[in-house]
């Protein structure tokens, strides 16, 4: 509890820009994208792209992106160190951290989603699996990015969340179908995991008719497992 009081304390001043940006964000995939598809009201597979991809967008945005961020800014002020030498275990601390930015990406989730029902009239059909999915996505996007906030110097690090947002954003089946990239991209799409958050979140809230498939989830569980192991062994690591 400490850990996530003082976790709160260090974003006090910054986190209601972020949830800003993120509600601005997250509403403008939905209502600003919508001006680029010819026809979307009438095309309800472009708006379920678009409604489900901008509250993935927004967690990778929050968790990915913010996040990592903030992880570079202490690593330049000592604050990494510091954390490295508190006797708790690190695992905790990640968890304190995890909890915080998902409670910071849930205005915007919310946002987007209220934007799409009043923009398309959506009639969503929520699966009891929607909450883990989010969750899921959430994690694998934190775990994904302290990895590349502690692997690399803070610039590097910088550089490399923001073109992962701009990927996500242009050239990534978030807010579009897969069919629509040429195949050596949609090829590459397949074994990173920013496709499979959107399609975890999408086929959770507007539910298949043949149900929710497992491979996101299983994609999604690899990749948050590969990113939580390598941030625990920077962090414990000595020196």
């Amino acid at each position: 509890m400490l850990l996530f009081r003082w976790a709160l304390l260090r974003l006090r001043f910054v986190a209601p820009l972020m949830v800003l940006i993120q509600i601005v964000l997250s509403v403008g995939i939905v209502v600003g994208f919508a001006f680029l598809i010819p026809g979307v009201d009438d095309d309800p597979v472009a708006a379920r792209y678009l409604s489900t991809g901008a509250m993935a967008i927004a967690l990778i945005a929050v968790c990915m992106a913010f996040a990592p961020s903030m992880v570079s800014q202490q690593k330049l002020q000592g604050i990494f160190d510091f954390q490295r030498s508190l006797p708790v275990p690190r695992s905790a601390m990640l968890v304190a951290d995890a909890t915080t930015w998902v409670l910071v990406a849930l205005p915007g989730l919310a946002a987007g989603l209220l934007a799409a029902t009043l923009r398309f009239d959506l009639e969503f059909r929520v699966s009891p699996l929607a909450l883990p999915a989010v969750l899921l996505v959430a994690l694998t996007c934190i775990s994904i990015g302290y990895a590349i906030a502690y692997l690399v110097p803070p610039m590097v690090a910088q550089m490399t969340t923001n073109l992962v947002l701009f990927f996500s954003l242009m050239f990534s089946p978030i807010n579009f179908p897969e069919e629509r990239l040429p195949d050596w991209l949609a090829s590459l799409n397949d074994v990173l995991p920013l496709t499979y958050m959107a399609q975890a979140i999408r086929d959770t809230l507007t539910v298949p008719d043949d149900g929710v498939p497992g491979l996101p989830f299983a994609v999604l569980g690899a990749w948050c497992v590969a990113g939580l192991a390598a941030t625990q062994w920077v962090m414990s690591r000595r020196g």
